[in-house]
């Protein structure tokens, strides 16, 4: 079990004892974990969750975003119950979800609507968000495959899920369904926007390139049950463009997330 080490920084994220059985305690899913993420001022963090299926990890973003409770345990956000925080998360999944019967603009537009932004405002941030992730022109098109691409897609849920500006943004493979150009552009295009909006990422992936690439720290998860086992500080720039994956300490991180990965499947 991997300690978890707290520092004199604000907490954001805190998962406490948690344990989620679905046989009333015969097996579980994820059994006495523990886990903390601490807000890091004018930064925010990025975050990495990697472990095989089934070890837990979407649920962990269930948890945080509040579409689920576990069986026990204590999940808190700046130390108080998600639905008390106050906190902001928005999250995109690797499924499209995009509502398919709106435009572009309506669904970037959503989560605003909800704030009640009144409908000039709404649209004036709107489109300067479409901007941002290369969507100018696709405004009025209907968010629905093949008529906008898989990364168009997601660019959509990207933009709706920053717009409102979400202290955490939970991430969910969302680049595992792309071809390879295209996610290396949408890479390219999170790493732009954390930058500029600062918020704390949980993002899980399968991909450890694309992990070392884009994570401040990696948590590495281990099942049956789930729970984290080990965690490497990614010594990289801040901010990272191709060179940085052509770089020596690059691969050297990325031999050593595949180790301990190769130690975790033999558990």
């Amino acid at each position: 079990m991997l300690a978890i080490k707290d520092t004199d920084l604000p907490n954001i994220i805190e998962l406490k004892n948690i344990s989620q059985t679905y046989s009333n305690g015969k097996d579980f899913i994820i059994k006495d974990l523990d886990f903390l993420i601490e807000d890091k001022p004018g930064q925010g963090q990025f975050v990495v969750i990697l472990g095989a299926s089934g070890c837990g990890k979407s649920t962990l973003l269930r948890y945080i975003a509040g579409l689920q409770n576990p069986t026990s345990g204590q999940v808190l956000l700046r130390e108080k119950p998600v639905q008390e925080s106050g906190i902001r998360a928005g999250m995109v999944f690797q499924q499209y979800s995009s509502l398919p019967w709106m435009t572009v603009l309506e669904n970037v537009e959503l989560g605003l609507s909800f704030q009640q932004v009144d409908a000039k405002e709404r649209r004036r941030r709107a489109q300067e968000m479409i901007e941002m992730v290369g969507l100018a022109g696709h405004e009025n098109k209907y968010a629905v495959y093949p008529t906008l691409s898989g990364g168009q897609l997601q660019r959509i849920a990207i933009a709706r899920s920053i717009i409102a500006s979400p202290d955490i943004l939970l991430m969910d493979e969302p680049f595992g369904a792309l071809d390879i150009n295209t996610r290396l552009q949408m890479q390219d295009l999170l790493e732009d926007i954390w930058l500029k909006f600062q918020p704390t990422i949980v993002f899980v992936t399968h991909d450890i390139e694309e992990a070392v690439y884009l994570a401040d720290d990696i948590y590495i998860m281990a099942a049956n049950p789930g729970r984290f086992v080990h965690h490497i500080s990614v010594d990289l720039p801040f901010n990272r463009n191709m060179e940085v994956k052509h770089s020596a300490q690059f691969n050297e991180i990325v031999r050593r997330v595949e180790d301990r990965m190769i130690e975790v499947a033999r558990m």
